[in-house]
């Protein structure tokens, strides 16, 4: 039996279109993140100086007299601003578009809460370099990689997962401020610091491997719990895939090896500390994901290499795959 109905010519099409328009998007609001809040000239007692603005408040600082070198900069920084601005808005009414098309397409989509969180850490470099989705809102990213609908696999979700992956630790890499920027209604889960909540209850919690805690700004929330499974989800190649809410916005999901997030599911649905009704859906999302790696992603071969790499731990878990695969009909 079939893993993967594939996505029709005009549902790969509309992907291909959200994708590339999406980039111009993102890259026009990384360009204006990295830029000053406000550039302003300001007279203080009857001089002319240029202030860096930090806020919007208009709290900052001053770069030093009125020159001819920063009215320059000042014009500068205007027009580039200006245009990154322009690039971004016109974009956007394309992106829309797009992400319209691919909702009408009956393409899967993500929750709409978890749209927000996924723009704005992109828009902070925050994606793939410190932060990886885990969970079931990979699922997404990974029909999109195999280019078709996994069938078999439970999709639903009600919360939103992240992993901590930085490699190193930055002082621009603030989890907290990056969701208080999306929703100043979050809040810690004071009985369970691994997870924020927000006014509607939408849940965020963030995982980490024991190998990446030094990485994690010690006064950053919220605080995980370091886990010894997380290490298998930093192995091998991550996906990356531009998705659409079911608001019909776009967002960036960059998530682990479907390789190891299979296996890795299955090993969860193994753990008797795990609730029941997850430990099922585990089962069946790394089943169904393992054969549809095998149908329709050959750039992630499951082949002797791979096997040889599988750890103790995991073994049992490729082998049940192996025999629900031969026991399944063709």
């Amino acid at each position: 039996m079939a893993a993967v109905k594939p996505y029709t010519d005009e549902q790969a099409r509309a992907l291909v279109n959200l994708r590339q328009r999406y980039e111009v998007w993102i890259e026009a609001e990384q360009a204006l993140g990295k830029l000053p809040y406000d550039l302003r000239r300001k007279i203080v007692d009857g001089r002319a100086y240029l202030y860096e603005i930090t806020d919007r408040s208009g709290n900052g600082k001053s770069l030093g007299a009125w020159s001819d070198d920063l009215e320059a900069r000042f014009n500068a920084y205007h027009a580039e601003k200006s245009r990154l601005k322009t690039r971004s808005r016109n974009t956007k009414d394309l992106l829309d578009e797009s992400g319209r098309l691919v909702r009408a397409l009956r393409l899967p989509t993500l929750a709409s809460e978890a749209g927000p969180i996924l723009r704005e850490a992109d828009r902070r470099g925050l994606l793939g370099t410190c932060l990886y989705v885990v969970g079931t809102n990979c699922l997404t990213a990974y029909a999109q990689e195999a280019a078709g609908l996994i069938l078999g696999a439970p999709d639903e979700t009600e919360d939103f997962d992240l992993a901590w992956v930085a490699q190193q630790q930055s002082q621009n890499a603030d989890v907290w401020e990056m969701l208080k920027a999306v929703d100043p209604t979050f809040t810690m889960n004071t009985e369970r610091e691994f997870q924020a909540r927000n006014a509607k209850a939408y849940e965020v919690e963030l995982l980490i491997a024991p190998s990446r805690m030094q990485t994690l700004a010690s006064r950053d929330k919220p605080r995980p719990f370091p886990l010894p499974e997380q290490e298998w989800l930093l192995l091998g190649k991550p996906v990356e895939q531009v998705v659409v809410c079911r608001d019909g916005t776009p967002a960036r999901i960059v998530a682990p090896d479907p390789r190891w997030f299979a296996l890795q599911k299955l090993w969860l649905s193994a753990q008797a500390k795990r609730n029941s009704l997850k430990r099922h859906k585990d089962r069946r999302q790394g089943l169904a994901l393992l054969d549809t790696i095998a149908e329709a992603m050959p750039q992630y071969p499951l082949d002797r290499e791979f096997m040889a790499s599988i750890p103790p731990d995991l073994l049992p878990f490729w082998r049940e795959w192996q025999d629900h695969r031969s026991a399944t009909p063709a």
